[in-house]
């Protein structure tokens, strides 16, 4: 089943957190409707003889790639010296590092997972879930570990479920297989393949095609156009890197962490005053966060690069698929989200969020379903609080769900068959080195 975003995707929340048994959807000009409500407005003769009765699917898996919770920025001085008008304001944990409104906002939605997978039949409405019913893994960045930690404390609280994670980050090479030379790639073959994405006149004629966006990002740094603040005069150019792949350079990956920067203001609940200096809405906030997107469509979405830096995450989600935990959750960063997008070609928009872009604490995953003849089904979905939920620590329940999207596989049917999704991502995959390569 592949739905795009609209009310009728939070009617299906609704109906999923009642209860509700999952049918088959179709799809008409005005969204998504049941194919028994279709059925309603038929004459039964009809409806018998030209009409399939819906047929249940039952949930039996799902395995989902989530980026870690709110977080302060990386660094103090999050943009090149001169750029910033103020100093960048100041976050009560290290940075980097989970705060407590992220662990709190990551509760509330391991909170609304349990109520969304129990009404589906996946996990029970009460008490703990049996024994390896639940699987949860981390990369080696303690903020991932919390985030997790914050999740399963919302889903299953006090019932010892454990979360995995490596020891040592040289030997993270699943969620960081560049930086751990699992996965070889050439940064030649790989530059050529982002110089494809590129449009005519290189990524000067980018930037000249974002200026509305460069002009909002100086109105936030309160810099005046053309001025020596203005990042968007900047040389562009990609960024070539031996044994890695081409970053997105000047200004866009300057642009791009500015931009995250205030959503994390936003959504750790500062006051407007402290977000952007007080310079931005919040739809403007929304609006400058393309500049993430593009970041990660150059870094993410060449299938040479995407390929290489998704494989390792992408042959462990499949074989959860075939035959994991009833509840599989791996908890990255939002680099592991976007390779993943790229390399199955995948695309999502969560509300208040540009199109592909992956907000803290959103996941993308796969269900896996069955009819009662036993053939068995994939689809994928994204899953996250929108902003003001995150802000807020709005509780999420049927009256305010998260946003849950199922989101369209390409080169698969509505109802991807097992077998064929199988064949779609191994195709996909590139050879990897079991142990880690030092650098």
């Amino acid at each position: 089943m592949q739905l795009k975003h609209s009310r009728n995707s939070s009617a299906l929340a609704l109906r999923l957190l009642a209860g509700i048994p999952l049918a088959v959807f179709s799809m008409s000009m005005g969204g998504c409707t049941r194919a028994s409500d279709a059925q309603s407005s038929t004459p039964a003769s009809a409806a018998t003889s030209a009409v399939a009765q819906p047929v249940e699917l039952k949930l039996q898996r799902v395995v989902m790639l989530m980026r870690h919770g709110v977080r302060p920025p990386t660094k103090q001085q999050v943009t090149p010296a001169g750029t910033n008008p103020s100093p960048w304001p100041q976050w009560d944990v290290d940075f980097g590092e989970l705060t407590g409104h992220g662990r709190d906002a990551v509760r509330l939605l391991g909170q609304w997972d349990r109520i969304n997978w129990a009404a589906r039949g996946l996990l029970p409405a009460t008490g703990c879930p049996a024994n390896g019913d639940v699987e949860v893994a981390a990369s080696a960045k303690s903020r991932t570990q919390a985030t997790a930690r914050a999740l399963v404390e919302g889903m299953a609280p006090d019932c010892g479920i454990n979360v995995a994670f490596p020891a040592d980050k040289r030997d993270d090479v699943e969620f960081h297989p560049l930086d751990t030379r699992a996965v070889a790639i050439d940064a030649d073959a790989a530059l050529k393949a982002v110089q494809a994405l590129m449009p005519a006149g290189g990524m000067a004629a980018e930037v000249q095609a974002q200026a509305p966006l460069f002009a909002l990002l100086n109105q936030a740094m309160g810099c005046a156009p053309a001025a020596a603040c203005d990042i968007s005069k900047m040389p562009a150019g990609l960024e070539h890197k031996d044994g890695d792949r081409p970053g997105v350079g000047n200004p866009f990956g300057v642009a791009s962490t500015a931009s995250q920067t205030f959503l994390l203001e936003y959504l750790e609940g500062k006051p407007m005053k402290d977000v952007a200096w007080g310079h931005l809405t919040r739809e403007q906030i929304s609006t400058l966060l393309k500049f993430h997107a593009l970041k990660f469509r150059y870094e993410g979405r060449a299938p040479y690069v995407a390929a290489r830096a998704a494989t390792p995450l992408a042959a462990r989600m499949l074989a959860a698929v075939e035959h994991g935990a009833k509840l599989t959750v791996l908890v990255g960063h939002d680099t592991n989200i976007a390779d993943l997008g790229g390399m199955l070609d995948l695309h999502w928009q969560v509300p208040s969020y540009p199109s592909d872009d992956p907000p803290p604490g959103g996941a993308i995953g796969f269900e896996v379903l069955a009819d009662p003849s036993g053939a068995q089904f994939v689809r994928a979905f994204y899953r996250s609080q929108t902003m003001d939920q995150v802000r807020e620590l709005q509780k999420l329940d049927a009256g305010n769900p998260a946003s849950y999207q199922y989101i369209p596989i390409p080169g698969c049917a509505e109802r991807c068959p097992l077998a064929d999704f199988e064949k779609i991502v191994k195709d996909k995959l590139v050879p990897v080195l079991r142990r880690p390569v030092l650098p």
